[in-house]
């Protein structure tokens, strides 16, 4: 069963051709060891963002900006902007040159620091909110998305389960108050929000206002 539904998700994934550019940004991620979002999740997310023609989306987690080309397309698509907070310099500085590559810095706005002293000062609500950056933050993150989303707008989580560790009875030692934490989070969005869990990826989380 465990094989069968691996087999599923690199069906999927396979199924989101890439043109070379993008192709190529992946490879080099991945090479590096850069946490980026896998292809079946992308799309889905690509899928949501598309379907409610989000214009301005903010993303928690540049990383190198893989997601964030995709998310800036769609801003264009919509005459809007992306928003993408990275506290990582090196990663920052990797993502901005990406987006010359790709010409579309007229429709994001880069930030380099941490989300959490970001947050509370944007003047700006968004459409659709993509968190995938420190997940012992994610709720913290959350709140402050939350207030900034605007009504139908969406927020999209990405790798809830930790590894799968969410879904296990014991989690290792050096993950135990990071996975009580994020099971404590996702308790928090099933009781108070409009909110779904899907088992594909590492986890992810779906909230609409």
């Amino acid at each position: 069963m465990i094989q069968n539904f691996e087999n599923s998700s690199i069906y999927a994934r396979e199924l989101f051709k890439l043109d070379e550019k993008k192709k190529n940004l992946e490879k080099i991620a991945l090479e590096n060891n850069i946490p980026i979002i896998t292809r079946e999740v992308l799309k889905y997310m690509l899928f949501l963002a598309k379907n409610i023609n989000a214009k301005n989306i903010l993303e928690i987690g540049t990383a190198t900006g893989f997601s964030s080309i995709f998310l800036a397309e769609i801003s264009k698509e919509n005459n809007g902007k992306l928003t993408t907070i990275e506290i990582d310099e090196e990663r920052y500085i990797e993502a901005n040159k990406n987006f010359v590559n790709f010409n579309l810095t007229k429709y994001i706005e880069s930030i380099n620091d941490d989300a959490l002293n970001i947050l509370p000062n944007l003047n700006k609500e968004f459409d659709f909110i993509f968190i995938d950056a420190s997940k012992s933050k994610y709720e913290l993150f959350f709140d402050y998305s939350f207030k900034l989303l605007k009504n139908g707008g969406i927020i999209f989580i990405d790798n809830l389960m930790f590894r799968g560790y969410v879904a296990e009875n014991e989690a290792p030692k050096r993950y135990k108050t990071l996975v009580k934490n994020l099971k404590h989070f996702i308790n928090n969005l099933n009781e108070k929000y409009n909110f779904t869990l899907l088992p594909f990826g590492d986890g992810v989380g779906v909230v609409i206002k």
